[in-house]
């Protein structure tokens, strides 16, 4: 909470306790997320001015509204489930190009869609849906270490001296939010490891662009009540007469516009946010469709169809992830295990969006930090590759049906369409209306953006 001046004294309360207790629960944890110190003065005397959540144009023509990122935090074993390489599969046993014993996948592989795509058996619900991917098979990256790549993955940049931005904190800065309601950049269930909070932070951004934490298990208390409550508001109205009392004097600290836009959209959330994420509503057959289940095993599934819903409200970026993909040991148990957990919920959340006439305006980013060497590690794994693995698109502005890129015969090395970690984010923004050489935001002296100083965006694959 940022430190104000001449705080008084309000029934034996001060005005710092005021601040905290008219935004009861949610509405306080949102106010600690949107916080920025760099906020935009807000002048009492004009209340249509844009804030800095509000809907920004874009710098080209937008081809998707909001993207959904599946998260396989660990790091898929690529050649086991979407990667088929036939020529691994013949050379199981012998010595690999750097050294080590080949190990030829234990799942088999078929042809699926028009397309005739290669999809292992461990994806049949996702192999339906081949001709709406989008793969992206020359990816490389610059660390084999889980934190770096993660971060690196989700803020562009390897953890150093400088926490970078999110990548959903700079789409929230060039663009907004579509739905004053609702934050416009939420992520659910994140690793606590590997980044943790750094991975949806804003750094240097300010605060309020940063993304907000909930869980698929009831993390957010349905408050809609509350919300209504005329104390509540009467409260509110009571704090937000002071900010703007305190903001109208001089030198009045530039963050007081900040708090008051929070704590509006902090009221207006704590009634919305509870009921999007409440997925007890939808109908049986939406539920059965994803895998809907209590426990952790249905967390996914749980996450995905909030997702759905997320999305559909107008929230700009939603993360889901689905963690245990680090399979050093147990790679053929443990594959099957989080397959089942993703299968179904991935291709439902495809379905569902297409269905609703969603999937042409909304993207769907699934995939790991790096993919797995093609040779085996112990009795049973895989160590980390971060030299050539794919991910996949679906759905707004890229083509269906179509695959970038490769690896070499044995899923070590990208040869063809070759993209760094820096050239996927550049392609993003291009597809969310933004050029990335022209997303930055000045600090410390210097232009930052999501791609730093590189970044190519891979034209070939844009619909």
């Amino acid at each position: 909470m940022p430190d104000f001046p001449s705080l008084p004294i309000i029934g034996g309360l001060s005005r710092r306790q005021v601040l905290k207790n008219a935004g009861t629960g949610f509405g306080y944890l949102a106010l600690a997320g949107l916080l920025g110190e760099n906020a935009p003065r807000a002048n009492a005397a004009s209340p249509a001015k844009p804030g800095p959540l509000s809907s920004k144009q874009p710098h080209f023509p937008v081809k998707a509204k909001r993207i959904i990122f599946l998260f396989m935090s660990g790091a898929m074993s690529q050649m086991d489930t979407f990667d088929y390489k036939p020529t691994l599969q013949k050379s199981d046993g012998k010595v690999g190009p750097g050294g080590g014993t080949l190990t030829a996948s234990k799942f088999k592989f078929a042809q699926y869609g028009q397309t005739g795509t290669w999809v292992s058996e461990l994806y049949p619900h996702v192999a339906q849906h081949v001709d709406k991917l989008c793969f992206i098979k020359g990816l490389h990256t610059d660390t084999p270490a889980h934190p770096e790549a993660v971060i690196q993955l989700h803020t562009g940049a390897a953890l150093a001296s400088l926490t970078r931005p999110s990548l959903g904190a700079w789409l929230m800065y060039g663009l907004g939010t579509e739905n004053q309601d609702v934050p416009g950049y939420v992520t659910i269930n994140p690793p606590a490891n590997f980044g943790g909070a750094v991975n949806y932070g804003s750094a240097f951004l300010p605060a309020h662009f940063q993304g907000t934490k909930v869980s698929d298990v009831g993390y957010l208390p349905n408050l809609k009540a509350q919300a209504r409550d005329t104390l509540q508001r009467k409260q509110i109205d009571l704090v937000q007469a002071m900010n703007r009392d305190l903001g109208a004097t001089p030198g009045a600290p530039d963050q007081l516009d900040g708090v008051i836009e929070s704590y509006e959209m902090a009221f207006k959330m704590q009634g919305k946010v509870p009921e999007l994420l409440d997925i007890s509503k939808e109908p049986q057959s939406v539920l059965d469709a994803y895998g809907v289940k209590p426990g952790p095993a249905g967390s996914f599934a749980r996450q995905c169809l909030m997702a759905r819903r997320l999305s559909e409200a107008g929230v700009r970026f939603v993360e889901v992830a689905q963690p245990g993909w680090d399979h050093h040991t147990n790679l053929h148990n443990g594959l099957i295990n989080n397959a089942k957990a993703t299968d179904q919920a991935t291709a439902a959340l495809l379905a569902d969006l297409s269905q609703r006439g969603l999937l042409d305006e909304t993207l769907i980013l699934f995939g790991s930090e790096f993919g797995r060497l093609p040779t085996s590690q112990g009795v049973d794994g895989r160590d980390h590759n971060i030299t050539g693995y794919p991910m996949w698109l679906a759905g707004a502005g890229v083509k269906p049906g179509f695959s970038f890129g490769s690896s070499d015969e044995f899923g070590l090395n990208a040869v063809e369409g070759r993209m760094h970690t820096n050239d996927l984010h550049a392609t993003i923004l291009a597809l969310m209306g933004l050029d990335h050489e022209r997303l930055t935001y000045r600090y410390a002296g210097r232009d930052f953006r999501l791609t730093d100083v590189a970044g190519v965006v891979a034209k070939e694959i844009l619909a």
